[in-house]
């Protein structure tokens, strides 16, 4: 499910995830999948509060380029969404 070349920290949080939703009673290929699903989730909570917080620092510290900032967030966005859309 996790490829050889991910984080052993990774690793041992999905091994131990897998193990809890087993005992709890899902069959193992969905445990795999639940686990899976719950470290990702957890990457994109991470990387949502950075991008938060890194635009609150750029707005009190450089408040010049802030705009800019949040405009290229938005056309990263857009971007994004065109690549889903047509891909």
């Amino acid at each position: 499910m996790l490829d050889s070349g991910t984080d052993p920290v990774r690793i041992k949080a999905a091994e131990q995830l897998i193990e809890l939703f087993v005992t709890q009673g899902h069959p193992r290929q969905y445990a795999q999948y639940m686990a899976v699903m719950t470290i990702t989730r957890a990457d994109v909570d991470l990387l949502s509060a950075q991008l938060s917080r890194l635009l609150a620092w750029i707005e009190q510290e450089h408040p010049a380029v802030h705009q800019g900032a949040l405009d290229l967030v938005a056309q990263t966005r857009e971007e994004f969404e065109r690549r889903i859309h047509n891909g």
